[in-house]
């Protein structure tokens, strides 16, 4: 494998951060919510902290892969609320953040022909807007009447 770009690198670490923020996030929720009594939802985010974890190991064996040592830089804060919807609501908020990372670097990759860290995030990018439909459909569920990420700036 030939050099690659020191902002591919770049985007690989912040993205190893994004996903651990969202495992400590997630998993913090699912003990919450199974103190407030709500199992389902408890099971829920664990299982969202599997899916994000399975995304950090991906981003490791990446970094490994391409010679550098992985790093997370800085793992954000556990957003707090009083009730699901808002714990939701924080959820999407950094869900669209790590949508929004993926797609700027698939498109730098795209700009300086990385055609395999392309593909890299891209995968990682369709994965994260599924789950972003999916904590959407869930606030729907709940009866959450507005877009989950009109509330990114509560904290």
């Amino acid at each position: 494998m030939g050099a690659v770009h020191p902002r591919v690198l770049g985007y690989l670490g912040r993205a190893l951060s994004l996903e651990l923020s969202a495992v400590q996030q997630y998993m913090t929720q699912a003990s919450l919510v199974e103190l407030w009594g709500d199992l389902d939802a408890a099971q829920r985010f664990r299982q969202e902290t599997v899916e994000e974890m399975q995304h950090a190991e991906t981003i490791v064996k990446r970094m490994l892969v391409l010679g550098v040592a992985p790093s997370a830089s800085q793992l954000r804060p556990v957003s707090h609320a009083g009730d699901l919807i808002g714990l939701l609501r924080h959820n999407a908020a950094l869900e669209a953040d790590l949508v929004n990372h993926y797609a700027e670097a698939v498109r730098f990759c795209l700009l300086v022909g990385d055609a395999d860290s392309e593909q890299f995030f891209r995968e990682l990018w369709n994965d994260e807007q599924h789950h972003a439909e999916e904590l959407t459909q869930w606030l729907r569920s709940l009866g959450a009447s507005r877009h989950p990420l009109q509330d990114r700036a509560i904290f």
